[in-house]
């Protein structure tokens, strides 16, 4: 009879999913914050060039976003546009960086990431499979 040998190869798949796992994440982290960026408004362009992504590998989760409060802003509006209606109502003076007074009744939202979040919604599937694929 002739003798059957098993091989375990469960550490290897395991750490090669978890490679391509890493570079699809990194993959589309760099494509939402190129797509954020191309979708934000630019008027010094600091919030546009803020955005970044970090992945956490252990978790496999990558993390997209802007450390200026001018990308909460952008993303969710201010005032009476808020984009769940609950900004401050009825508008408000403010002085600018240059000195000039200004009244406003806020800020419309542009949705920066949420819309880099529908752009590329469809391409993101293709890219775990063809980084699944790449699998030996």
């Amino acid at each position: 009879m002739a003798e059957i040998k098993f091989q375990d190869n469960r550490v290897q798949c395991k750490n090669e999913l978890g490679d391509a796992m890493i570079a699809f994440l990194h993959e589309i982290g760099g494509e939402f914050v190129s797509q954020t960026a191309r979708n934000s408004r630019v008027r010094t362009g600091q919030t546009k060039g803020s955005w970044d992504y970090t992945v956490d590998e252990t978790a496999f989760q990558v993390t997209i976003g802007s450390p200026l409060e001018n990308a909460i802003w952008e993303e969710f509006g201010t005032g009476e546009y808020a984009l769940n209606g609950n900004g401050r109502k009825g508008g408000w003076y403010y002085v600018d960086e240059m000195g000039n007074g200004h009244f406003t009744h806020g800020k419309t939202p542009n949705r920066a990431l949420w819309n880099a979040f529908q752009t590329l919604k469809p391409s993101i599937q293709a890219a775990m499979e063809e980084k699944l694929k790449g699998i030996n």
